[in-house]
């Protein structure tokens, strides 16, 4: 990003606690921190000042909460603003953004607690406008330009994070697939067949191919085990699922069958989503509907796609 003048957070990587803690202060506060590898979307911690700072250090760096993958950290300023996802689809010559899409990261209503892999998204993101739009487009015409310079001979899903500031659009993160649970929402409005897609994609032709989406707009609730993201247990069994309506589907996130039955096995367990002529309705319908479905220690958050509460 640095390299290509794409906008993002100002930051440094760290190998050394004793140099990382040297020099958190120079971020500012709230800052975020991050383990380098994989920690299964429970990597990032964002400490409010200096004590909270240097105690997640420790944790990650020393205590190696999330084992190998804090060997090496990333120290990030904290960005101000609200969060909004991209999907975008992407072959050497062309690359065609998705709807938008807005993911809820923290486990309580209100962006409250611990970071998660996503507790609910709707599409479109209510903060999506015309000028926001080209913004990213000039930022998705940079990253293939990037790529172009860098040799890399990439096609496929583009996952982009942003935070929009008041400075505008900076990017938080790329990932190379279909993001977790924006794509529930962004497929689902999908009316262009995604194979017809890839197969132009591996062509190289995804110019010469119209995308379309469907008018109507839609939701994804996360219903999560109880302590998750930290200790859940598993196996709990998952009644309710036969007595929902025709039109929602479910996404099976963390489910096993075990003797015939629909159990608990992970921490996100099922999306529950629908469409409707808004975000609105369609939120309504979701939470209508997960009033049938039941396991010990369900937890969900109850403001998904609330945008005018």
């Amino acid at each position: 990003m640095i390299r290509h003048n794409i906008p993002t957070a100002k930051y440094k990587e760290y190998t050394n606690i004793d140099e990382a803690i040297n020099e958190i202060d120079s971020f500012g506060y709230p800052v975020v921190i991050k383990a380098d590898g994989l920690a299964a979307g429970k990597g990032v911690v964002i400490p409010q000042n200096r004590e909270e700072a240097i105690s997640t250090l420790k944790e990650i760096m020393s205590d190696k909460k999330f084992g190998d993958a804090g060997d090496k950290i990333v120290v990030e300023e904290f960005l101000e603003g609200i969060e909004t996802s991209i999907l975008a689809f992407v072959d050497n010559d062309t690359i065609v953004p998705m709807v938008s899409a807005k993911d809820h990261k923290k486990v309580y209503n209100n962006e409250q607690g611990p970071n998660t892999g996503g507790m609910g998204t709707f599409s479109p993101s209510e903060i999506y406008n015309e000028e926001l739009s080209k913004e990213v487009d000039e930022i998705l015409y940079k990253t293939l330009e990037g790529f172009k310079k860098d040799d890399l001979n990439y096609k496929g899903i583009l996952f982009v994070g942003f935070m929009i500031t008041k400075d505008g659009a900076k990017v938080l993160e790329y990932n190379v697939r279909f993001g977790d649970p924006e794509t529930q929402s962004v497929l689902f409005r999908l009316e262009t067949d995604l194979h017809k897609i890839m197969e132009a994609i591996i062509d190289n032709k995804l110019k010469d191919i119209s995308i379309n989406y469907i008018d109507e707009e839609a939701v994804c609730v996360m219903l999560t085990s109880g302590g998750y993201p930290d200790n859940y247990e598993k196996g709990k069994v998952i009644k309710g699922l036969e007595n929902l309506d025709k039109d929602i589907v479910v996404f099976h996130s963390g489910t096993k069958i075990v003797d015939n039955s629909v159990v608990t096995n992970g921490g996100r367990v099922i999306g529950i989503t629908a469409k409707a002529k808004s975000v609105e309705d369609a939120a309504k319908k979701v939470y209508e509907n997960i009033k049938k479905i039941n396991f010990e220690g369900m937890h969900f958050r109850t403001d998904i796609g609330m945008i005018n509460q």
